[in-house]
Parts: structure tokens; C-alpha cells; sequence
């Protein structure tokens, strides 16, 4: 059979060609706007559980090359595209996206109208569908999509963390664009920084090492007492899969360490944070997946394009009445992208700094937190508020202020990724 299906639970069904492994599969289907990129995100291992359709039409062309993978392997349920070439054009590739499909046993959908998919999610919100080349019978397909568990409550991290502490690489083993701070000095000889590894994207201990630290990652059950004993300067939160309520360990041992260090939480980081400060969760529409996402840095007075990759967020009222003050809000939707509580020493991010892939208006962000622990700075809205040139600063006071037009946040709000109570 090299044809292949892609039923949701609502009975819709899309059928195309088989692009990858033989096989069927569950997951929750969701959609990333990302132009490039796509060989970070099919490594990223907060794609656990999850069915990506790329929105453009055309993914496969420079093939795939292991120094860009964000983690050892691919973790998502499947992928479904418009269009791959058989082919790749790079002196770089080393896999064709075939190849890697097949290679890691990942059931891919191509020549299907994606378009009407990635609408159908955005009316929807997020459905859970099943991929198969094996199943030709539409009623069954979507009798196995409505049994396929949700991603509310389901705890993902623990397929995708590692087992043991391990030291990163003191040499980065890929030159990334970040802004580094002055002084950053040579990757290994600054404070020793602690990630805790809820899925990790290897580029945030990549930029962290190329910040100065010392990065040592252990996993996400990893007690307090333990972190502790590693005697770190700093701690990460980073990203991973899943809904962040059920990821009780993590949770716990940060509600132990607030106010004994550093902090710093991304992504998922930035939610278990949140619950472990009082504040609560809820599940988005669709999501936020995607390299070209808009975000207002509000101490640093800015919009910066953001990396994302998420189905859940923060409640924006809870967290305020723990004590935390809101650094960044989308743009799209009003969600809560960020927050700091100086008292505890801590700040967190919804969206991806180290970008793999998407764009580095915020890549200052993690060199910034290894200068703040190696200089013994506390951590609060100074760390959101990087060095600015005179020339862009005096372009953005003279900029005059646009009218909005029907149609940008008016027409995306018709179709709002959060709840009426994200508040």
C-alpha cells in the first residue's frame, strides 16, 4: 500500500500518498507555520504525541543533515506535508526527508490539501487524528481516532527525558547566531548551570555553554535535594511535551528550590514554574507552533518574532496574584509569554529563545541569564532588556503609530487559540 490516510475525529479524512514508515499512528494534530527549519523541528522532542502538518507547501527540498537534529531522535507520532521532493539540493544533506522518515519508523501523509487541514484545526482547535498506510477503512480510522488519548493530562515527559545526569560538551559542536554578553568568556569556564531535561532542544545547552557556563543536565525527576548537590550557580527549566499539570515531579522539585537560585524557564519551564508559584494552566485552542510568532517584551518596550512550539499556557490573573509580575504577551492572542518574580530570584519564557529554527530577536536571552548568575545579578525584568543601538532605538521613537486595519488581531481573535477564562 503506498497510499496513505489521515482521519480526524470529527470524521474528516484526507487521503495521499505514503511519504514515510509503514505503519499506523495516534496523535493530536496540530499545524507549524514555519517556512525552514523543518529538520529541528521534526527532532523536537516537544512534538511527543503529535501529528505536524507543515502549512508550507513545499518541505523536504534541502534534506536533512544530523548537526542540525535538536535531540538524538525524532519523537512526533507523524508528519503530513503538500508537497516533498524526491531529491534534495544541499551539500549539506546527508538524508534525503524520506530517508529520515523511514530510518526512524515515522508515518508521513504527502500530497494532501493542507490548507483545508490547518483551517480545520484553527475552526476546530486541536484534534486527535490517527495516520496509517496499513488501514484503508474510514470508519474504522476514525473509531481509532476517538480512542486515542488526549494531551490533557498526559504526562510525555517521562518518554522523552533522559535517564542519567550528564555534562554538555564544553565545545559547541555547531556555530548558532546569539547574541553573547560582553565577557562571556570560553564555554565551561563561567557558573555551573543546572537544565533539567523535560525534552530538551540540545540548543539551549548549546548557547548556555557558548554563554561561558559549566552545563550540567540531569532528569526531569531529578529531586531538589539532588540539584542541590550538584552545587549549581543557576538553574533551567526547559522545554519539553505534554500537558504541564501532570508533570508532578518537576513541578515539586521547583516548588522546593524557589528563592535557593537562579531560575530561568522555558517553555514548558515557563509553566511548571507557574504552577510551582500557585498559578494555573489551560490548554490553547491549536496552539502556538511556529518560527514567526509576535511577542511585546514590555520592559524592554519591544516586539520581538519568537520561536514556539506549545498547546498549553499561563493564566494570566493567577499568576499575578502569586506574586509574579507579566513580562511578554502575545500579540496574537493576548497570552502570557513571560513573567518574573524578583523576590524568588526567577524569570521565565513561553516562547524558544534559542530559536532551531526561527528567528534570534531574543537569542540574548540565555547568554544574558549566564552573565546575570556569573555576576551574581538578581534575576528580574533587566534580564528581558538587552542593549539596544542608538540608531534602532531613535527609529522606534520616531516611528508614528499605525492605524490597525481590519482583518490582523480583529480577524484572528474570530478564530481566538485561548479560552474565554484564560484570564
Amino acid at each position: 500500500m503506498n497510499h496513505a490516510l489521515l482521519a480526524l475525529e470529527d470524521g474528516t479524512l484526507f487521503r495521499g500518498r505514503s511519504a514515510g514508515a509503514a505503519g499506523t499512528r495516534t496523535g493530536e494534530v496540530v499545524f507549524n507555520t514555519s517556512m525552514t527549519g523543518y529538520p529541528e523541528i521534526f527532532t523536537d522532542p516537544s512534538y511527543c504525541g503529535q501529528i505536524v502538518t507543515m502549512t508550507f507547501p513545499l518541505i523536504g527540498n534541502y534534506g536533512l543533515c544530523p548537526r542540525d537534529f535538536e535531540s538524538a531522535r525524532p519523537h512526533l507520532s507523524g508528519v503530513v506535508l503538500k508537497q516533498m521532493p524526491r531529491r534534495p539540493s544541499s551539500h549539506r544533506a546527508e538524508l534525503s526527508l524520506g530517508e529520515f522518515l523511514r530510518k526512524y519508523g515515522i508515518v508521513a501523509l504527502a500530497g494532501i490539501d493542507t490548507r483545508a487541514l490547518t483551517r480545520r484545526i484553527r475552526k476546530q482547535g486541536a484534534l486527535r487524528g490517527v495516520l496509517s498506510t496499513e488501514i484503508d477503512d474510514p470508519l474504522r480510522l476514525v473509531a481509532l481516532a476517538r480512542q486515542a488519548p488526549g494531551m490533557t493530562g498526559a504526562n510525555l515527559v517521562e518518554r522523552v527525558s533522559r535517564a542519567t545526569p550528564s555534562p554538555w560538551p564544553d565545545t559547541p559542536d555547531r556555530t548558532d547566531a546569539a547574541t553573547p554578553e560582553a565577557g562571556a568568556g570560553s564555554p565551561g569556564a563561567g557558573p555551573h548551570i543546572v537544565v533539567i531535561d523535560c525534552g530538551l532542544k540540545s540548543n539551549i545547552a548549546r548557547l548556555l555553554a557558548g554563554g561561558g557556563a559549566r552545563v550540567t543536565l540531569v532528569p526531569a525527576t531529578t529531586p531538589a535535594d539532588r540539584i542541590l548537590g550538584l552545587e549549581p550557580d543557576g538553574l533551567v527549566a526547559a522545554n519539553g511535551p505534554g500537558d504541564p499539570a501532570a508533570v508532578e515531579a518537576t513541578r515539586c522539585a521547583l516548588s522546593a528550590l524557589l528563592g535557593r537560585l537562579p531560575i530561568l524557564g522555558i517553555c514548558l519551564g515557563h509553566q511548571l514554574l507557574a504552577l510551582a508559584l500557585g498559578a494555573q494552566t489551560y490548554k490553547l485552542r491549536f496552539g502556538h507552533h511556529g518560527g514567526n510568532l509576535p511577542v511585546r517584551n514590555i520592559p524592554a518596550n519591544r516586539v520581538e518574532i519568537t520561536s514556539q512550539n506549545h498547546g498549553f499556557a499561563v493564566r494570566g490573573r493567577a499568576l499575578e496574584t502569586a506574586g509574579a509580575t507579566v513580562t511578554h504577551v502575545n500579540l496574537n492572542d493576548d497570552s502570557i509569554e513571560g513573567f518574573a518574580h524578583p523576590e524568588l530570584n526567577i524569570a521565565a519564557v513561553q516562547f524558544h529563545p534559542e530559536a532551531a529554527p526561527g528567528p534570534h530577536d531574543a537569542g540574548y536571552l540565555l547568554a544574558r541569564f549566564v552573565t546575570h548568575v556569573r555576576e551574581k545579578r538578581h534575576i528580574d525584568t533587566t534580564l528581558f532588556t538587552p542593549q539596544i543601538t542608538k540608531l534602532a532605538r531613535a527609529s522606534v521613537r520616531a516611528a508614528p503609530p499605525k492605524r490597525r486595519a481590519m482583518g490582523g488581531r480583529e480577524a484572528y481573535q474570530a478564530t481566538s487559540n485561548t479560552n474565554d477564562d484564560a484570564g
